[in-house]
């Protein structure tokens, strides 16, 4: 069953679920700590749902840009084993971009030993090198909801199961930016990274994307992203995880990926 959206109905409900993300970005501390719920029992099930929502649903949307690519290149290049291969690389770079940020963070996260007399702990945290890694999350956000009102409008309920699972990866990157950016990230960092969401959003409704070549790329780059980010964050050390939370939430999201699926077809 397919719910068909004009495009004023689409940016008005994608400015919703932006909100909605953004929301839990601010909230993000408060969501991990819930009372009687462990948190690795949060990030978990969170993983789970990711990884389920990676291999059913994102790696799909990646082969059918491909083929959109391969379309919209028809007349422009002749079609060969390398250019079919071109939406994967665009992914991949998105992927080696993430991790190289990843590895930058890692390498300068603060080490309080180093710390020294009347240094304050923010200066342990290289101005740069924060603003590097936090201008990439919001890059990041502000793909996802640039290109929100055109998932709407292909498919309403496909786009409320991404909400959930991008909202609950959102408070499990939190933790990680938290984590490598003590000091510094709770300052900025979430409301900087709420206000890329709705920025991603306002430039949909000033400039939306018309191209289909254009929409391809932008979601095998997010998708490339989002392939480390799920895997970086969301399949936490033994110590910090629990498997039957993890399953728990892997196979409640594959069911409602399948139902919604059956139901849209």
């Amino acid at each position: 069953m397919h719910v068909s959206l004009t495009t004023a109905q689409s940016l008005i409900g994608a400015l919703a679920l932006a909100a909605l993300l953004a929301g839990l970005h601010l909230a993000a501390p408060r969501i991990r700590r819930l009372p009687l719920v462990p948190e690795r029992a949060t990030a978990s099930f969170a993983g789970g749902l990711s990884v389920a929502y990676v291999f059913l649903r994102l790696l799909p949307e990646l082969a059918d840009g491909e083929e959109a690519i391969g379309r919209a290149l028809d007349d422009v290049v002749e079609p060969t084993p390398v250019v079919d291969l071109g939406i994967f690389v665009v992914t991949l770079a998105g992927f080696a971009a993430f991790y190289g940020l990843q590895r930058l963070a890692d390498r300068h996260s603060p080490d309080p030993a180093r710390k020294g007399p009347g240094q304050r702990p923010s200066a342990l945290e290289p101005v740069g090198v924060y603003s590097l890694h936090l201008g990439a999350f919001m890059v990041y956000n502000a793909l996802i909801t640039y290109t929100m009102a055109l998932r709407l409008q292909t498919g309403l309920a496909f786009m409320l199961l991404f909400t959930v699972a991008m909202g609950l990866h959102f408070v499990l990157t939190d933790r990680s930016l938290e984590a490598h950016y003590p000091h510094r990230f709770p300052r900025s960092g979430r409301l900087l990274l709420s206000a890329a969401l709705l920025a991603g959003w306002l430039l949909d409704a000033l400039l939306a994307p018309t191209s289909t070549l254009l929409v391809a790329v932008l979601t095998a780059l997010l998708g490339g992203s989002i392939l480390l980010n799920v895997f970086k964050e969301e399949l936490p050390a033994s110590g910090r995880s629990s498997y039957p939370w993890f399953l728990t939430g892997l196979v409640l999201y594959a069911e409602l990926l399948a139902s919604v699926t059956a139901l849209e077809a």
